[in-house]
């Protein structure tokens, strides 16, 4: 087929369909400006954002908050230091007041790891994390996050805000995904890649669309399976034009219904989904075929290496799909179940082997990214769904709702910078303290959207919902 044909047939396909692209951009347009302010947009410093989330529960006292105290009072009950406060109940504010302990065994842990200062910035990093610490002056760390649900449904509620037990809400990748639609109409606009968490903490909400509609929801590819996403690719012997015919029907039947149900998200889902299918069985394939790359980039992302080669993989093919206008990709590393990262025992080894498959990685994604002048316009968030313990739970560390933090690097981010501040054993997020949203209005906010103006009619949202942008962080 000749490239002029391949373009007729294209537009034909889209025509076919009934709504095409430009008829649900401008349903979608509508729909939004009918729940949004009438307030300015903040101006956007970036376009795209590489949101990667380490399931389990990473210790932050030995990854980008360490705590070189634990080490001076290791093997002692907290009550026998200086810093016996934290156990006080009032100190409990805004997190986990049903059990005060959850989160921090008395018996002092010392740390397992190092501990060294990288950069200019001299920002202190534990030894886990030495590759992503030599990108010291391009990132800020938050070292002051709290949350509210202390087992792993935190998972979810970094990802939306909400609790558990409240059900499914749109997660910070959908709200993107609605605010700012797509910059390539062949791939989506928010992906997932890895395995997400498990059923029991959120499952498929951690990267849904709830109310928004099934049309935001996040779209999971696979880098090393034959077909990245399954079911997508043409039948044996189904020609172009086969498909261009096929789907014009579907497309007419689909236009018959539409004037039946109007405002359908699942039709509308569907047709989009249409739509973007004929144009993936292209476009995917080659975003993902990672060999193109030369190798010198593909040792920058450990594709040489058994141990990262899986991660980098993930990593590099985030980079490929940003650089090809996809507005969020969503990284999951250790997820199923509780996540990989939940080191109740033997944390000294879990962390060692978790952090070795992940910490290359992430390291080769944010040089590659600078190198091609693509930070500038490219959020990458680092985060958990809580801390660590302070205290040993035997030779590991319970989960720590109390404080944590995240990193933040690019699309107008300050480099070399560290806001907010545990207490002096990481118990406590006690200086600049953000709930998890906080980091969701700071990346809207870096992509010019008000998490305000974000708001579906007859949908309401909570105060809590919409966070606050970490304004001391923002260049």
């Amino acid at each position: 087929m000749t490239s002029r044909s391949r373009c007729q047939t294209r537009r034909s396909f889209l025509a076919d369909t009934g709504m095409g692209f430009t008829g649900l951009a401008l349903g979608a347009m509508l729909a939004r400006e009918a729940g949004a302010s009438s307030a300015p947009a903040p101006p956007a410093k970036a376009k795209s954002v590489i949101w990667i989330f380490l399931c389990g529960g990473v210790s932050h006292v030995e990854s980008f908050d360490p705590k070189p105290e634990l080490n001076r009072f290791a093997g002692k009950s907290i009550e026998a230091t200086p810093y016996k406060d934290v156990l006080n109940p009032s100190r409990l504010k805004d997190v986990v007041s049903a059990n005060p302990n959850h989160g921090g065994r008395k018996i002092l842990m010392g740390l397992n790891t190092g501990v060294r200062k990288h950069g200019e910035s001299g920002l202190e990093v534990a030894d886990w994390w030495r590759h992503v610490g030599s990108c010291a002056d391009d990132i800020a760390v938050v070292r002051s996050l709290w949350t509210t649900d202390n087992d792993h449904g935190a998972q979810l509620q970094f990802h939306t805000g909400r609790h558990v037990r409240e059900g499914a809400f749109p997660t910070i990748g959908s709200w993107v995904s609605y605010g700012l639609g797509t910059l390539n109409e062949d791939l989506p606009e928010y992906v997932v890649l890895g395995e997400p968490t498990g059923d029991c903490c959120g499952g498929s909400w951690t990267h849904g669309a709830a109310y928004l509609g099934p049309e935001y929801a996040g779209v999971r590819l696979n880098p090393d399976a034959r077909e990245p996403l399954p079911f997508v690719e043409p039948a044996p012997g189904m020609t172009a034009e086969d498909q261009v015919a096929e789907f014009g029907l579907l497309g007419r039947l689909n236009r018959l219904a539409g004037i039946d149900y109007p405002d359908d998200p699942a039709l509308r889902a569907r047709i989009k989904a249409y739509e973007l299918a004929f144009g993936m069985q292209t476009a995917v394939p080659e975003t993902l075929n990672l060999a193109e790359e030369h190798p010198s980039t593909q040792a920058l992302y450990g594709l040489d290496r058994d141990v990262t080669r899986s991660f980098g993989r993930l990593c590099l093919a985030a980079r490929r799909l940003v650089e090809r206008g996809t507005r969020f990709v969503q990284l999951f590393h250790g997820g199923g179940g509780g996540g990989a990262w939940d080191a109740h025992s033997g944390i000294r080894s879990n962390h060692t082997q978790l952090s070795e498959q992940v910490d290359l990685p992430i390291a080769g994604l944010l040089r590659d990214l600078k190198r091609r002048g693509m930070l500038d316009e490219t959020i990458v968030v680092w985060g958990t769904e809580f801390g660590r313990s302070p205290g040993a739970q035997a030779d590991g560390r319970d989960h720590h709702p109390q404080g944590f933090c995240a990193w933040l690097a690019g699309g107008g981010i300050k480099g070399g910078v560290v806001h907010g501040a545990t207490d002096e054993i990481g118990f406590h997020a006690v200086e600049d303290r953000h709930y998890v949203t906080d980091i969701h209005a700071t990346v809207l906010h870096q992509l010019g959207l008000d998490p305000r103006k974000l708001e579906v009619p007859g949908r309401k949202r909570l105060e809590i919902d919409y966070g606050q942008p970490i304004r001391a962080i923002i260049a």
